[in-house]
């Protein structure tokens, strides 16, 4: 089956030219994504762009409810919290086998969590897993019985349900792992509705029918997702039949595909958030006036306007109104104004410097980052500050940020879409997220105020006083301005006519189990 997915993918995309008309193969549908995947492990990656992939051909315990970021059931039946929120025992689902045969059982689940968690495990080291702060609160995972598993937390954690739903919760086979070791990336074997068939670096990732899915084999023979950075490039794929599904429109092109009866446009709304990380550890953004100016200097409405084009709204801080639960709305977004700009860099004691400012070619959520980035060097040189942009591919830039921008920049563009109001402040803001201690903290933000509170929402159940928490975090981390904040996006995305029951998704993935053509 998979040899004669992949010889007939071969020869669909032999002509893949702009001017010409590409012919996909009946059933097969080609979707055109903005980067290619840095793995095929859902353990080890990070990104959106991955994550839109790997969510078809995996499965977790739990997993989103279509059109809500609310928990249901997956590989899990079933599952019972105790009373003192510290154990989670979930009911596995029997009969369910890996695309490599071997068996879904609780063992797989423990398996699965040990070699994300546990450095003495014998397959710690086909990591690193950058995500695994998911679950820094499991003590340890317990088989009960073969189709029953326990998860013992340390104190209660709130979004424990959703960080399952999210990819570093998807389950491998642990034959797999054990085969393939540290190159798993590019032998992904899970249990979901479409299995592994082929990747070739730089041209396309392909994806197969899983005829016996627990769930219901999909209608479709294959998916075969093509990396396009560029997003010109893009559309000139969708335009000349290159492409079934297009991520991440240009703003230019969508009243294009609107107008146009052979498209259709799919807008929704979701948990993002577009910003400038700010190098606090090194001048001149080691002083609060310094980054506040930052936020002053930009015109963030004439980003979200002119660029964006009205697909965006201007952020007021580090929290997505997406969460409306957590969200606070009593917060203003920075206004546009330079002479303020200009008396905080003069109070902040900055002469000029070079300030290195990293933009990436595109990336998950990134939006129009080239455009973007130019123009806030403009309104950043408008008010005196010298900026030299560095532009990187976007897992080269990932490569660069991620690990910390101290000694390298002073500026960064970033976006992240979320599944809790926990999971970007906690990866991103606390002080023990520093990038050294596993996090993704780049800009080295501390206040020991912002930690507490952090640390008091993951563990508190009531989310009327979860929100509380969030709310109160939000006003400082605002006035403190470790980023510029920047653009809250709505997503989209344009499918050719003959595609039926495609959907966007509030947590931002790709799922096409039920996706016809």
């Amino acid at each position: 089956m998979r040899k004669f997915i992949a010889g007939v993918l071969a020869s669909a995309f032999l002509a893949f030219a702009p001017a010409a008309t590409a012919q996909i193969p009946p059933n097969v549908l080609v979707v055109g994504q903005i980067a290619e995947p840095k793995s095929l492990d859902p353990h080890a990656v990070t990104a959106v762009n991955d994550f839109r992939i790997l969510m078809n051909m995996y499965d977790g315990l739990v997993r989103y409810k279509d059109g809500t970021l609310e928990v249901e059931p997956a590989l899990a039946e079933s599952w019972t919290i105790s009373e003192d929120g510290t154990t989670y025992t979930f009911k596995l689902r029997e009969g369910v086998t890996f695309h490599d045969g071997s068996a879904f059982d609780a063992e797989a689940v423990k398996f699965n969590f040990d070699r994300m968690l546990n450095e003495d495990h014998p397959y710690h080291d086909t990591g690193p897993f950058p995500l695994a702060f998911f679950f820094s609160s499991v003590e340890d995972v317990e088989v009960v019985d073969e189709f029953t598993v326990a998860f013992n937390l340390s104190e209660p954690y709130a979004p424990f349900l959703s960080n399952l739903a999210y990819p570093t919760g998807l389950i491998v086979s642990p034959t797999a792992v054990a085969e393939y070791g540290e190159n798993f990336g590019r032998h992904p074997t899970g249990t979901g509705a479409y299995k592994f068939g082929e990747w070739e670096a730089n041209a396309k990732v392909v994806a197969v029918r899983n005829e016996g899915y627990w769930d219901g084999a999909p209608a479709l023979e294959a998916v075969i997702y093509r990396p396009i950075t560029d997003a010109n490039t893009r559309v000139a794929e969708m335009l000349s039949g290159g492409l079934d599904i297009m991520v991440e429109v240009p703003p230019d092109s969508l009243q294009q595909f609107k107008g146009d009866n052979a498209y259709a446009v799919h807008e929704q709304a979701g948990p993002h958030v577009w910003f400038l990380i700010l190098n606090a550890k090194e001048a001149p953004f080691n002083v609060k006036a310094a980054r506040q100016a930052a936020n002053y200097a930009i015109n963030k409405t004439a980003l979200v306007e002119n660029i964006l084009q009205g697909t965006a709204d201007v952020a007021a801080g580090p929290t997505p109104p997406a969460f409306a639960w957590a969200y606070n709305e009593a917060l203003e977004p920075y206004p546009y104004d330079p002479a303020k700009a200009k008396e905080l860099l003069a109070e902040a004691g900055y002469d000029g410097e070079e300030v290195t400012f990293y933009v990436t070619e595109g990336g998950s959520g990134m939006l129009d980052p080239i455009a973007m980035g130019t123009a806030i060097q403009a309104d950043l040189e408008a008010v005196g500050m010298d900026v030299k942009i560095e532009t990187y591919e976007w897992n080269t830039f990932l490569g660069k940020v991620n690990p910390g921008l101290e000694g390298k920049a002073n500026m960064a563009e970033m976006a992240w879409m979320t599944n809790d109001p926990d999971t970007l402040p906690f990866l991103a803001l606390r002080s023990d997220a520093f990038p050294d201690k596993g996090g993704f903290n780049s800009g080295y933000y501390s206040n020991p105020e912002v930690d507490t509170l952090l640390e008091a929402a993951r563990r508190e159940t009531d989310q009327e006083k979860r929100a509380q928490l969030y709310k109160q975090m939000q006003e400082i981390v605002q006035e403190d301005a470790p980023w510029v904040f920047v653009a809250n996006w709505k997503q989209n995305a344009v499918t050719r006519a003959e595609v039926k029951d495609f959907k966007l998704q509030p947590s931002f993935f790709l799922m096409l189990q039920d996706v016809k053509k």
